[in-house]
Parts: structure tokens; sequence; C-alpha cells
């Protein structure tokens, strides 16, 4: 069956640099014939042009929830250039069909890229954790394990091939993760030790806190941001205090982390700083604050009402600070 003589002029819109959004929403939902059509000449269109659309795509669907690119997506995973292959996986990332994983496992394992490779490495982590969840055939589940501990363990393997793949690993809980982990930490190389600490938040492992509240002072940003994930990720209450003298961090991406965390950790403590925040912080603090409030709220209606004292949160808006009052860093230094 040919296609409609639209999708041809879509086609042909496609080739040319400035191709409105308009046109890439059609490539949305193809047809048997259409996504046929689109393969055919797809490698006619030059190099940028591809790498353009992809990371556009992307774009449109993110604010778009009605647009679907998967079966785009999944043609570019077999694209001659390996920043489309990469885009493309970075495009399904939110695709949990399991008929994904066979693609990625090759991919880590045998794609010349270590970009492609990196990035096959990150997005199996969703299926870890289905596996780790139960949610995955047995089958499929010990086929992650595996592509994902030999990419560990393969001293061919690029750097941060290696790292994404110890980030991904986390979410089993096995000891030879926690000893992964640990090697990981105590690597000579920064970015190593930092994914080791993204790694423990991922691990449900609270045998990590030590490392994890040590780190919360470290001097690199980079490391204090892993460090205040992963206190929100084990939701360690004793950092509270910590992360509530981080919400003036110096490094805005680690501020807005620790508003996060106290989301995620709970607690009066954290409700009152989180409150200062909404009440009189920049725009950034206030809407970060909003969003992990009401995250709080939520988990407390939640059937986990192990982590709040409601006798104690009943009276948070008592300790609320006067709207007149001026912001005050010291404040949080509790």
């Amino acid at each position: 069956m040919q296609v409609s003589r639209d999708f041809e002029k879509l086609l042909k819109d496609l080739q040319e640099p400035d191709s409105s959004d308009e046109t890439l929403r059609g490539l949305s939902n193809l047809l048997a014939e259409e996504r046929q059509r689109l393969s055919e000449m797809w490698h006619s269109i030059a190099v940028e042009q591809r790498r353009s659309t992809v990371k556009r795509l992307i774009e449109i669907a993110e604010v778009d929830i009605e647009t679907d690119f998967t079966q785009v997506f999944m043609m570019c995973l077999k694209d001659a250039d390996p920043q489309v292959r990469a885009s493309a996986i970075d495009g399904l990332w939110e695709n949990e069909d399991v008929m994904l994983i066979r693609p990625l496992v090759e991919l880590l394992g045998g794609d010349d890229s270590a970009l492609v490779q990196e990035a096959s490495a990150t997005s199996l982590s969703r299926f870890a954790l289905l596996a780790e969840l139960g949610r995955l055939q047995p089958r499929l589940a010990d086929m992650v394990w595996e592509a994902l501990w030999q990419a560990v363990h393969d001293p061919r393997k690029d750097l941060d091939v290696r790292r994404r793949a110890v980030e991904s690993l986390a979410y089993f809980s096995r000891k030879e993760v926690r000893e992964v982990i640990e090697r990981a930490y105590q690597d000579d190389e920064d970015r190593v030790r930092i994914s080791a600490v993204f790694a423990m938040g991922r691990s449900a492992d609270e045998r990590w806190a030590d490392v994890i509240i040590k780190e919360l002072e470290t001097e690199d940003p980079e490391m204090r941001y892993e460090a205040v994930r992963a206190s929100g990720a084990l939701r360690i209450a004793e950092t509270v205090p910590m992360l509530a003298r981080m919400v003036v961090d110096p490094d805005p991406e680690v501020k807005l982390m620790a508003i996060w965390s106290l989301g995620q950790i709970g607690g009066p403590e954290a409700r009152r700083v989180l409150q200062i925040c909404y009440e009189q912080g920049d725009e950034a603090l206030q809407d970060a604050a909003q969003e992990a409030l009401a995250e709080m709220d939520f988990m407390q209606g939640s059937l986990d009402f192990t982590m709040y004292d409601f006798g104690m949160a009943a009276s948070d808006e008592d300790e609320s600070p006067d709207e007149n009052e001026d912001w005050d860093d010291t404040r949080f230094y509790m």
C-alpha cells in the first residue's frame, strides 16, 4: 500500500534544515506503510539533519504527551551515525516494552561507539529496576543482569560505559552488587566514585548512609549533588540538618536537589525548611519547594505512615515564618 501524498510531502520537508515542528509531529504514530517508506529514505537525509531531527522529536515528546515517536526511535537504533543511535536510545527512555531489552543489550555489548554503549547501559537501568521489582520474566531479568555485569567487568569498555553500568546494576539487591559499588567508590577516578555514590542511592541499602553523610561535606559540587540525591533516595533522616544548610549551597543544582531530598525524607523539620523556601526563596526555590511539599503530602497520604509524626506535623503551620520576615540564610543552620 502506498503512502499518501501528504506523507510524501512530509518526507521531502524532512530533508530541509528548517522543517517545522508541525512537520515533525507528522512522524507520530506511523502506519506500517509510512514507517517502511520513512525507513527507505531516511539515510538519504544528511547526517546533521538526522541528528537534529531526532533531538527535536525528543523535545516535542517532552512537551506534547499526545505524540508517540517510538517507531522512529526504534528505526534509528540502526542508524549509521552513533549520535543518532544514542539520541534514539534517549528518546525511548520512558518505554518499558520488554521488546526493547534485547536491542539495548546488543548495543551495550557490541556497538562500536562508546557513546552508544553508555546510553544503552543507562537505559537498561529501568529494566534492572523492573527485574528487582519482580516485573520481568526471569530469563529477561537474567539478560539484563548479565549484560550489565559483563560491562562493569570488561576492561576494554570505556570508563563512562563501565560506570553507567555500575549505576544501573545498583538496582539489583545482590551481594555482588554491594562489592561492585564498594570497588567503584575506592576507584582513583573521581567520575567512578561519583557514580558509586549515585549507585548507593539506587541500592535501597542503608549500609551506605555513613559514606553518603561524609560526602555531603565534600568540596566537589558533583559529588555533593549525588550525595544529596542519595540522601533523599535512601531517606536518611540524619541528613536533614545538613540538607537544610544546603538549600543555600553555592551550586544551584545542589540547592534544588537538597529541596527534593527534604521532600523525600519528610518530617516536621524538613517541612519547616521547605515552607521557608516556598515563602521566601527565589522563583526556582519556590517551585522546587512546592513540588517537594506536594510529594511529602502525597507520601503522608499513602500506606507508608512510618516516616511521619502526625502529631508534630499538625503544628507545622504554627512554626512557619512570618511572611514579613527577611530571607536569612542562617536560619537553615539548625
